[in-house]
């Protein structure tokens, strides 16, 4: 028997503590429409990686349509340092129902605040970091005006180090974008996406990265969301000892009695604002 709490009917979720994040390409009318439906916590309409170079106007033309139309979403946008980046801009300064965007290859946080001050200095950026130059520099991207979570690009981390795929070559990344997180005083950190469509190989890397600190995941495929979403819950166990933890507490009159009580009394708090923020229950 697995471990596993029943999830409700989609709901709106905060970005700060969202778990799935679907990217949909702009360029592709049918993957717009797959986002129109109840999906993941939060969509990403992509600019970038997933648009054709000869394609990114008409990207950017399609993308603010669908945001005008009443779709809320955020946006990846190229990176600061390609010839795409001040059109994609300069395209979403005028767009209705705009949440943020998704800036790529993050290397510096200079990078962050100058797309922040760009966009008037009311959107929060997501800082997607995708190379060793970025995770290296991860504390002062985090600290960056306008940053509101980390992201992990392991695709084009991979490519950028040749680092493999496996778990063990994937720990010090991840593991630094949770330092980074922390420090900067941000949420934590949104995990790279699993390619192919195999639950066990999902489900197995959603684990690993929730057991590093991460806390949300991006994925291309609306297949993968359920996976994620349940992965990243809080498990029915764990709501269920947070809630017997805080009624006993309770019941003693909140005293503290020795110094293992007031870890675990952040850590139940922690997990019962998680379950009613996503409707968990058993």
């Amino acid at each position: 028997m697995t471990d596993t709490v029943t999830l409700p009917e989609r709901r709106a979720i905060d970005p700060q503590i969202a778990r799935s994040w679907l990217l949909v390409n702009a360029a592709r009318a049918d993957s717009l429409a797959l986002a129109t439906g109840p999906a993941a916590d939060q969509l990403i309409v992509d600019l970038e990686d997933g648009v054709d170079p000869a394609r990114k106007d008409e990207a950017r033309e399609r993308a603010t349509e669908w945001l005008d139309r009443g779709h809320r979403a955020w946006v990846r946008i190229n990176d600061r340092t390609s010839a795409f980046w001040s059109d994609d801009l300069a395209a979403l300064q005028s767009a209705d129902n705009l949440l943020g965007v998704v800036l790529a290859k993050t290397e510096a946080a200079e990078h962050v605040t100058e797309t922040f001050d760009r966009l008037g200095g009311a959107l929060p950026v997501i800082p997607l970091v995708e190379s060793a130059l970025g995770i290296e520099e991860a504390t002062a991207i985090a600290k960056a005006r306008g940053a509101f979570r980390l992201a992990f690009g392991s695709g084009d981390y991979r490519r950028d180090t040749g680092a493999a795929a496996d778990d063990l070559a994937m720990a010090y990344p991840r593991s630094r974008l949770v330092v980074a997180s922390r420090v900067g005083g941000l949420p934590g950190p949104i995990d790279g996406p699993t390619v192919g469509t195999g639950r066990p190989l999902l489900r197995a890397q959603t684990g690993v990265a929730v057991s590093l600190g991460m806390t949300g995941k991006l994925c291309l495929d609306p297949a993968q969301v359920p996976v994620i979403d349940e992965v990243i819950c809080p498990t029915a166990s764990d709501v269920a000892w947070a809630r017997e933890f805080l009624a006993d507490f309770a019941a003693r009159g909140a005293v503290i009695r020795d110094g293992s009580d007031l870890p675990r009394l952040g850590r139940a708090r922690k997990i019962e604002r998680l379950a009613v923020a996503f409707g968990l229950t058993g």
